[in-house]
């Protein structure tokens, strides 16, 4: 299967691929759509993100994480021991390739290690294929979201049982695509999307401090870290703003710590 791609020999007695393929057709299995958020006050995230959302690398557990809190927790339990995190990381590389081939057919030149570089040229032209849901097999928001909180808050048990070089090109990979849509796309962040970036700027420093040769930040990343604008950040329903997000503090405090 797809996954073996980033596996390593390491403690192989502890995979089962009938499991792998279980977690897999059940995460394809879950249904995409969010239920009605239910009142609630958003609060900031403990360590000073900036995000109305959930903590950095906190599983989604209350309204303010945005729609889909419910559904990506339960996506979370699916992704457990070393099967989990495996599918985790297919659950990650397919949704990049997904999105990447979504850009690239709307007739835009696209290179996927600089999503930037395609947002400043296309512009709002480039459509975000972030609120249209499901990318692929996957939704941005439930699975995509639970397998960067699985990766993150199992960082260290992760770079033993995938590749980890992979595993941190497409987390970011997914942030840079969801930040310059917000800077240059026209897109607008909402709960969501702002809590989906802050856990994968935390899942992105936590597999690099568990790998034992840190890799160089890639371009997108130290432009983004340059930058200091703060995005309004909607509730679910686009009708209020209720906070504020600036990747590129969060991504300073968190990366070059």
């Amino acid at each position: 299967m797809r996954w073996f791609r980033f596996g390593s020999d390491k403690n192989a007695a502890e995979r089962d691929p009938g499991r792998q393929q279980e977690i897999y057709r059940a995460l394809q299995q879950m249904s995409g759509a969010a239920p009605a958020p239910a009142p609630g006050v958003y609060g900031r995230p403990a360590g000073g993100g900036a995000v109305y959302g959930a903590p950095a690398g906190a599983v989604y557990g209350s309204p303010a994480a945005g729609g889909f809190a419910e559904k990506a927790a339960e996506a979370v339990r699916l992704l457990d021991g070393d099967d989990g995190i495996m599918v985790a990381s297919v659950v990650l590389h397919e949704y990049a390739d997904a999105v990447h081939a979504a850009l690239l057919n709307q007739g835009f030149e696209v290179d996927r290690r600089h999503y930037r570089w395609t947002w400043e040229g296309a512009g709002p032209r480039l459509r975000s294929p972030l609120p249209a849901g499901p990318t692929g097999a996957f939704h941005p928001f439930v699975q995509v979201a639970a397998a960067v909180t699985v990766v993150g808050s199992r960082a260290k048990q992760a770079v033993k049982v995938v590749a980890a070089g992979p595993l941190l090109t497409h987390l970011l990979e997914i942030l840079d695509l969801v930040t310059s849509g917000w800077e240059y796309g026209g897109v607008r962040a909402d709960t969501d999307q702002a809590t989906l970036a802050d856990s994968l700027i935390h899942a992105a420093k936590e597999i690099r401090d568990a790998m034992s040769d840190e890799p160089p930040l890639p371009n997108p990343v130290r432009e983004q870290m340059r930058r200091n604008n703060t995005v309004d950040v909607w509730d679910p329903s686009g009708t209020r703003v209720v906070g504020g997000f600036n990747p590129g503090k969060a991504m300073r405090e968190s990366l070059l710590a």
